[in-house]
């Protein structure tokens, strides 16, 4: 009969607070936009996150993945 490997308890995915986003969420990303800000409103989210830059009122579409690469905190959480 083969041995039994020890139990390992699975650790709990770590929490991404990149996946809590709402819309009307302000975010602020790591690199700044063309005219200088870092900061973001969320306007959709789905598998792409839409946003509106705070400076300029540009808005963009980021792919999910690669907003949760560059998320890096709220600054306002009030829709």
């Amino acid at each position: 009969m083969p041995e039994q490997p020890d139990s390992v308890s699975p650790q709990p995915p770590k929490s991404n607070p990149a996946r809590e986003v709402e819309v009307g969420h302000e975010v602020r990303l790591r690199k700044p936009h063309p005219c200088g800000s870092y900061d973001w409103r969320v306007v959709r989210v789905g598998a792409d996150i839409g946003m509106r830059c705070l400076g300029c009122d540009r808005r963009v579409l980021l792919p999910r993945s690669e907003f949760e690469r560059r998320f890096k905190a709220f600054i306002n959480r009030q829709p």
